[in-house]
């Protein structure tokens, strides 16, 4: 080589030297680079290829066209370094030259492996004919070619190609290190490119809404014909698609079962997947595979989303071009899933957030809902609306209010219909198992064959009939009160077993041998003289002290004065508007039968007979005979208070009433030998009432 050639060289190794700088410029340095090789080599393009890691293809790293403009598209510049531009479908044009020998063609238009391939075709139609390509080695290896052509044919000669082998001797280095700069300038580019994702994909809560910008956001830093995301199903063997963008038609979720894609198996174990050839490369037997070849990607990537060390799902791009991503594709697509991973658990963040706050109101309005009802059970069986104000009744529910706080077991006397079962559920609402059941049952409603199974249950077989396990009343009390109403009627074997529960707090069923725990309190209520039934041996004494803890005596209706016009007014009111009759009152004479009646059955005779009344009264006023009652002498209580005369009268005419009631005050003002006030207390009367009749009777003094 003369010295003007030597200077030609070293001033071409100059140009490539200054392309170190921080922006590469194929365009200026390819034109002084050609400038200063043309007098070596004389050509009308150049070329450089830089041979893949596969092996398989090769990328351009500058293309310099000085004639046919048609080839000297600028786009060739500026892409195809930047992003590999890989010409795998050429490659075997250069491969003899990357297998080391120089490619030496006078006239490409004579040779059919360049007519034949459409690329070549261009090139010989834009005019070029001779070409010569001798190889890149750098530390031994092939790395590239560095490739001339010209519009003569057969104008290279050996000493061309001795010329270009010198040239690429000296530009190998400078060419790999070019490369491996700008490349990982251009890796730091596409990784700080990563760091603008997450305020596109916080513009929603939900990653598959902005799967559309997120796209054109890492385009220009992984290039993609297609991208989907998927994620674990809820029994991790399946990864549902929640977004795909890239191809026509409206975003689809197709669900898929990892055995049915090697993509989603090999990302599940956590694997960075590269498939360079789709078609060679994936397993058409699987159906997710031949969906993806079937979209027309040949080659992909596809990486895991991981959720700490757990794959949560998978981040797919596909291109149409064969051999197009490689290992820094990689690199880059595992840097866009860890910013998805992130989103996507803000996603389910915000999920969780809005699902606990559906609940914390759920919750809410249901505990409104169960103070709305706390509060209407309280008005109905709660103490307050306990009507009554004799002295002797206060004094009773004063009782009961102080005992319903602690879990001491209550019992209750009293005539039948006093109010006995009202006052147990006011005890249980007071108590701290309100928030559990009340459950009652009446002793003397059932044979004595199945108090027992009523009671503690029965296990399946345990007796004829018994074809399925019942829970008896203990088991459905559990929590909260159980009342026994009519405690003396029940039979001395489960008197025994009740004594056992009272005691040991454990039961079984019948005909079973698990102990269950009796978590109840237990009110009882008796209209009988348990105290004589215990004398009489009736009822064991054990079991009485049991249950007699904390006594509480319901006086009867007729001992309570007043009371009966507040619980009449009471009923007529609740009964009018549950028959849809009018309030219509009641009459004087109404009012003062039922301060005379003696009331036997109590309070549930008062309020059979209000509501009996408002039927006939047909929305009236309620008159005496509409309440279908006489008064009735006083029982013989065995003391000195008097004793009114034993007559029954059947008429309703309120003249014969009020006959019968003038000779019952008389009898009782006998009786009391004048004293009125005895008299009046005789008939349950205050002394204002009995002044009241005895001037409407005509017997004041």
């Amino acid at each position: 080589m003369t010295p003007d050639g030597l200077s030609d060289v070293i001033a071409c190794v100059a140009a490539l030297g200054r392309s170190l700088e921080e922006h590469f410029d194929p365009t200026r340095f390819l034109a002084e680079f050609s400038a200063r090789a043309q007098r070596l080599v004389p050509h009308d393009r150049l070329l450089i290829a830089l041979r893949d890691g596969g092996g398989d293809t090769c990328s351009i790293f500058a293309n310099y066209v000085i004639r046919g403009t048609a080839l000297g598209d600028s786009n060739h510049y500026t892409t195809a370094f930047s992003r590999g531009e890989r010409v795998a479908p050429a490659y075997y044009v250069f491969e003899e030259v990357f297998e080391g020998r120089t490619q030496l063609i006078p006239d490409m238009a004579a040779d059919s492996r360049f007519t034949e391939h459409p690329f070549f075709a261009k090139v010989i139609e834009a005019g070029l004919r001779a070409r010569l390509a001798v190889p890149i080695y750098v530390g031994g290896r092939v790395t590239g070619a560095f490739v001339v052509a010209s519009a003569t044919a057969g104008i290279y000669t050996d000493a061309h190609a001795a010329a270009c082998r010198q040239i690429t001797d000296l530009i190998g280095p400078f060419v790999e290190n070019v490369v491996l700069l700008h490349r990982e300038r251009r890796r730091r580019e596409r990784l700080k490119g990563v760091t603008a994702l997450p305020p596109i994909l916080g513009a929603s809560l939900k990653v598959g809404d902005v799967l559309g910008r997120l796209g054109e956001a890492v385009r220009p830093l992984i290039d993609f014909d297609v991208i989907f995301v998927s994620v674990a199903g809820e029994t991790g063997a399946s990864f549902d698609q929640i977004g795909l963008v890239g191809e026509s038609g409206p975003v689809i979720s197709v669900p898929a079962t990892i055995e049915e894609s090697s993509l989603a198996d090999r990302v599940s174990r956590g694997e960075l997947v590269l498939i360079r050839d789709a078609e060679r490369e994936l397993d058409p037997r699987r159906r997710s595979d031949q969906r993806v070849i079937e979209r027309g990607s040949r080659s992909a990537v596809s990486v895991p989303l991981l959720f700490g060390e757990r794959v949560g799902g998978g981040l797919f791009f596909g291109n149409r071009r064969v051999n197009w991503y490689d290992e820094t594709d990689l690199e880059i697509a595992a840097a866009i899933a860890n910013a998805l991973v992130l989103a996507i658990q803000h996603e389910r963040l915000a999920e969780q957030q809005q699902r606990l706050g559906a609940v914390e109101a759920k919750a809410k309005k249901l505990e409104r809902q169960v103070q709305s009802l706390r509060t209407t059970l309280d008005d109905r069986f709660g103490f307050d609306a306990i009507i009554g104000r004799a002295p002797n009744f206060v004094a009773a529910v004063q009782d009961a209010r102080k005992v319903a706080t602690t879990g001491t077991t209550v019992l209750l006397t009293g005539e039948s219909g006093t109010g006995k079962e009202v006052l147990a559920r006011a005890i249980h609402h007071a108590s701290a198992r309100a928030d559990g059941p009340f459950i009652a049952l009446n002793c003397a409603a059932l044979p004595e064959t199945l108090v027992e199974s009523e009671l503690f249950g029965h296990e399946r077989g345990a007796f004829t009939g018994a074809d399925k396990l019942k829970r008896g009343r203990f088991e459905l009390a559990g929590g909260g009160t159980l009342f026994l109403d009519e405690i003396g009627e029940l039979a001395p074997a489960v008197q025994a077993k009740l004594l056992r529960v009272l005691q040991d707090r454990r039961y079984e069923r019948v005909g079973g041998t698990t102990t269950l725990e009796a978590d109840v309190r237990l009110i009882a209520a008796t209209n009988r003289d348990l105290e004589r039934a215990v004398a009489g041996v009736r009822f064991r004494e054990d079991l009485y002290y049991r249950l007699a803890v904390f006594r509480i005596h319901l006086p009867a209706l007729r001992d309570r004065g007043e009371d009966v016009l507040l619980l009449a007014d009471h009923f007529v009111r609740q009964l009018g508007a549950k028959l849809g009759k009018p309030e219509p009152g009641l009459s004087r004479e109404a009012r003062d039968l039922l301060l005379a009646h003696l009331w036997p059955g109590n309070i549930r005779e008062l309020q059979n007979a209000i509501e009996r009344a408002l039927i006939l009264a047909d929305g009236g006023l309620i008159s005496a005979a509409h309440l279908g009652i006489m008064p009735r002498p006083a029982r013989e209580a065995g003391s000195a208070a008097p004793t009114l005369p034993a007559r029954e009268s059947r008429s309703t005419n309120v003249h014969d009433l009020a006959e019968e009631e003038k000779q019952m005050i008389l009898e009782a003002l006998r009786q009391a030998q004048g004293n009125k006030s005895r008299a009046a207390a005789a008939l349950g009367l205050t002394r204002k009432r009995f002044y009241t009749r005895l001037h409407r009777l005509g017997l004041a003094d």
